[in-house]
């Protein structure tokens, strides 16, 4: 039973809203704000410093609980797989997750209209120079591939040791993939990430390792930026 309430703090500690809400504040007390003042436009550095930032810190402290309980972080990270052979099938998965995202947006945008509810991304508005776009990159392979895919590993390991199992695991992970993008991405854009962090939920529970889907999800996003 203590295993079980430890491993729910350490899901909600890793869930990524304590980290962001924690640094969010830190920044906001040091008058750094997500927009740019007089206008609606988010600001590329804000954003840049707390997504790199909250990968720092929600990483180091996955590695801290993992040391924790003994356990070693190429075991929950990466198994007995080779990393080069992983990484060449992320490259290999990066067009599914394409045709996967493409067809989920058309068939809501096709039959279900309503539930494209953001009609210009917010993200988009921050790639207005070379400059702005290699920030960008830069945050969506930390942030995104990088980050995203060791705290997906972690919290399916946590679901799978304690909390009902890996099925279990990948249905609240990726729900929750996705209603991290609902407000600011809208509605369409949520059910396409829930089902994009599913994927390369199941492909890590195939696998046992995050690398094919840390790259997979990082050319993802490299190739919407382009």
């Amino acid at each position: 039973m203590m295993h079980r309430v430890v491993a729910v703090i350490e899901v909600l500690l890793c869930s990524d809203y304590v980290t962001q809400f924690a640094l969010g504040g830190t920044l906001a007390a040091f008058g750094y704000q997500p927009f740019i003042k007089g206008t609606d436009r988010m600001s590329i550095a804000y954003v840049t410093i707390l997504s790199l930032g909250d990968a720092l810190l929600l990483i180091a402290l996955i590695l801290a609980l993992i040391y924790a309980h003994g356990e070693r972080p190429r075991d929950v990270f990466f198994g007995r797989r080779s990393i080069a052979g992983e990484a060449a099938l992320g490259v290999l998965l990066a067009p599914i997750t394409l045709v996967l995202a493409g067809v989920v947006l058309f068939t809501v945008t096709r039959f279900l209209p309503s539930l494209h509810t953001v009609a210009n991304n917010p993200l988009q508005e921050l790639l207005r120079s070379p400059r702005d776009a290699g920030l960008f990159a830069l945050v969506v392979i930390v942030a995104g591939g990088v980050r995203e895919e060791i705290q997906r590993a972690f919290l399916l390991h946590r679901f799978e040791q304690w909390l009902g199992g890996g099925m279990v695991g990948l249905v609240v992970t990726s729900v929750a993939f996705g209603l991290g993008h609902w407000q600011l991405q809208g509605q369409d854009a949520a059910i396409a990430t829930g089902l994009l962090g599913a994927f390369w939920a199941a492909v890590y529970l195939r696998r046992r390792s995050c690398m094919a889907p840390m790259v997979s999800h990082s050319a993802f996003d490299l190739l919407q930026i382009v």
